[in-house]
């Protein structure tokens, strides 16, 4: 039996340096504590159309996108829980299909086209997804986290992601959380996560170390620099 998860929140990405990163944890240290979790690893494979019609469409900033991907938290083995999700992305506000399910349970009905594993709402959305697009693993993305929640306000959460890689080989999760760096030495991702609106202590902070809102996709700027087909020059014809 699958345990099913459904999120919806309005989520913005700031890329930082190293002195705004710095600069911004001491402020935090006021009103946000590091939440049970701390630190950790999350892994992803990205699933995909053989030509990337996913991405591909979800970097054209359509009014509503979706991705679909694998994700664990730290390197699982076969018996390990991992979730098969589906994130939607419709003007500005996220939401998050998910199925928590052993990654050989998920291996076998990626691979096998075996049943959903049960009937609920989420598995029919995440079924109809894979079905209409039928797609293949296509890149693995790991990343540190350090995730913070509001101290007043438990629904406010900010990430820090550092030490993103991407690989196109070894699409496993259990093959470890490593490969080519994503970002520049130095620079951190973070995401701010809200049900409402932006608290104004925040909203003074960032302005204050002039940290602005980003549009930002690991799985987009991994496509976008890698492995996107460049496109010809002007003037050269293709025999």
């Amino acid at each position: 039996m699958a345990s099913k998860f459904v999120f919806a929140r309005r989520e913005k990405k700031y890329l930082l340096d190293q002195a705004q990163y710095n600069a911004l944890l001491q402020t935090l240290a006021d009103y946000m504590t590091v939440d049970a979790y701390g630190k950790y690893t999350i892994c992803n494979i990205y699933l995909d159309t053989p030509d990337y019609a996913l991405i591909r469409a979800s970097l054209e900033k359509p009014t509503y996108k979706e991705k679909l991907r694998l994700r664990s938290y730290g390197v699982p083995t076969e018996e390990d829980t991992v979730f098969l999700e589906l994130k939607k992305k419709c003007d500005g506000t996220v939401y998050k299909r998910r199925a928590a399910l052993p990654l050989a349970d998920v291996r076998r009905y990626l691979k096998q086209g075996t049943e959903t594993p049960d009937d609920s709402q989420i598995m029919r959305e995440l079924d109809w997804s894979l079905r209409r697009y039928q797609p293949e693993p296509r890149v693995f993305i790991a990343y540190d986290r350090e995730a913070y929640q509001g101290i007043d306000d438990p629904e406010l959460r900010i990430t820090f992601d550092t030490d993103i890689c991407w690989r196109q080989e070894h699409l496993s999760l259990e093959e470890g959380a490593w490969g080519n760096p994503l970002l520049s030495d130095g620079q951190v991702l973070m995401e701010l996560k809200t049900l409402g609106t932006m608290p104004l202590w925040l909203s003074r902070r960032l302005t204050a170390l002039k940290i602005f809102p980003t549009s930002f996709s690991k799985y987009g700027m991994c496509y976008r620099e890698y492995l996107a087909e460049p496109a010809p020059e002007r003037g050269v014809t293709c025999a």
